[in-house]
């Protein structure tokens, strides 16, 4: 068999974890599919997969050269788009990921600008509140906050964001503001510990660091959950600036504070840097970057 095939349908059947999956979103029988896992398999000399009557994962392996075929599809897809012209029409699937709150504001208004700009593209976006291997999970574009390791990624910076302390102007109303980091021990606290994992809030006094270790009345996995409580009037949290700039912009929140604020974190776009520049990542970032870099919530 043609082993670009056979590398193509591996790639489907390990992201599905399923043979039938697989066979799905390629069109494709599902013996078709096992044919080819099996040749690719034998010519291989090596068992790429575990199969069991309810799951199918990859073997260690396996996963090694999983890594490796991404990159070559990849490197394929992008050769056959310089091919066909450094101006080509981007077209195909791309995926991207980026935090809960920062996709939903940010993010999305420039996937749709770039889906109506390019419309023969698809986006899935996937949003989540942890770090995510953009190579391990077969994604394109990534936006990260937060200082980043060495990799081989591409990363460009386009703006920052700060850990900002926040009340509701009507709980400030009955309760006297926080003048220094350690009034706070003496008010109602609400947690977000996807931000602030820890109880220790640290801040930055002069040249030192300081923190407080804080007793929350509440706390809440979610984001939204804790702006809703503060909003209310409940008590204090602490939050990342770009999560709670339209209740900011509104007056429904306050920062509370801010010359203590620790230093910013950077905001990156990452993607893998291959040989060539695939056209649809290339237009998706130059866009991303654009449209962040512009937003003065982030700069």
């Amino acid at each position: 068999m043609d082993r670009y095939h056979l590398m193509t349908v591996f790639v489907a059947v390990a992201e599905a974890e399923s043979f039938s999956g697989a066979a799905r979103s390629l069109g494709l029988s599902p013996p078709a599919v096992t044919r080819a896992i099996t040749a690719l398999e034998e010519r291989l000399n090596v068992k790429l997969l575990n199969r069991t009557t309810r799951s199918v994962r990859v073997t260690e392996a396996g996963h090694t050269y999983l890594d490796a075929v991404r990159r070559i599809l990849s490197e394929i897809d992008a050769a056959d788009e310089m091919a066909a012209g450094v101006h080509a029409e981007p077209r195909g699937l791309l995926s991207v990921t980026a935090p809960v709150q920062f996709g939903r504001f940010f993010v999305t208004p420039a996937i749709l600008d770039y889906l109506q700009r390019y419309p023969g593209m698809e986006v899935s976006a996937l949003f989540l509140d942890r770090v995510v291997n953009l190579q391990e999970e077969g994604l394109d574009v990534g936006i990260r906050i937060g200082e980043l390791p060495d990799s081989s990624m591409k990363a460009i910076r386009v703006g920052q964001v700060r850990r900002v302390v926040c009340a509701a102007p009507d709980y400030l109303a009955h309760n006297p503001e926080p003048r220094i980091p350690a009034d706070l021990t003496r008010h109602r606290l609400v947690a977000a510990t996807s931000v602030t994992p820890t109880r220790d809030w640290k801040f930055r006094q002069g040249a030192a660091t300081t923190s407080v270790r804080v007793k929350p009345s509440l706390s809440v996995s979610s984001i939204g959950a804790a702006i809703e409580a503060v909003s209310r009037g409940f008590g204090i949290t602490r939050l990342m600036s770009y999560q709670v700039v339209p209740y900011l912009e509104s007056g429904q929140l306050n920062i509370l504070l801010s010359n203590f604020e620790p230093p910013p974190m950077p905001i990156h776009v990452l993607h893998l840097e291959g040989r060539y520049a695939s056209a649809k990542v290339r237009t998706f970032v130059d866009l991303m970057v654009d449209s962040l870099r512009a937003n003065h919530a982030l700069n």
